[in-house]
């Protein structure tokens, strides 16, 4: 099994789970030992799922203002969990070929393994829901041929992104390519560099 057959199938058996359950306050139940690679894409894919539905739900024209803040700060916290979950991804890479000497003429990705295997996690969400779509009896019949033209696109999509997962992994490890991790250094969750947070602490001192 390729490493991208690998995601795709726990990001599929994930987003599965969560649909048992369909509730942004459900706990997993994770079927792989913690620490594990595998343990790591499943959390992965369940806080992609539970920030995919949290986006639809403060997008209700009638929500409560307070209740939509407290969403987005949900959603906030969400976000920076998922980056610290993608520089894991990304350490686990990074150690698994430290020992791999890059060839004189070796170049670098665009973007970091973790991060195309966060699309492949984003994607998984979107196939099963324009799968939804299409199985809908309440909609035209023009609806579901538009939905099933997009499902189309994503499922090439998925191949194609796989197709460059497994191909930068390969050249990776074979020094083809080299990694280059840059930290996400968002700045708005730290009190020391988001202007609003550090104003206000100087405000009230």
């Amino acid at each position: 099994m390729s490493f991208s057959q690998l995601c795709n199938k726990i990001f599929w058996d994930c987003t599965l789970h969560y649909h048992t359950m369909d509730n942004v306050d459900a706990k997993p139940t994770i079927p792989y030992e913690p620490g594990t690679i595998e343990f790591s894409l499943f959390t992965k894919n369940w806080i992609d799922a539970v920030q995919w539905h949290l986006e639809d739900i403060i997008r209700d024209p009638n929500i409560d203002p307070v209740d939509a803040l407290k969403i987005k700060r949900r959603i906030d916290k969400s976000n920076q969990d998922r980056t610290d979950l993608v520089e894991m991804i990304d350490s686990y890479f990074l150690e698994k070929y430290k020992d791999i000497k890059p060839l004189p003429n070796a170049t670098i990705n665009t973007e970091s393994p973790a991060w195309a295997i966060d699309r492949l996690s984003i994607l998984a969400l979107k196939i099963y829901h324009m799968e939804q779509e299409v199985k809908r009896t309440d909609v035209s019949q023009e609806h579901i041929d538009t939905c099933q033209n997009k499902l189309n696109i994503l499922l090439e999509q998925r191949v194609d992104l796989s197709t460059a997962i497994d191909q930068l992994l390969d050249d990776i490890e074979h020094g083809r390519k080299y990694m280059k991790v840059y930290k996400q250094m968002k700045m708005y969750n730290d009190p020391s560099l988001n202007p609003v947070l550090y104003g206000s602490k100087q405000q009230k001192g």
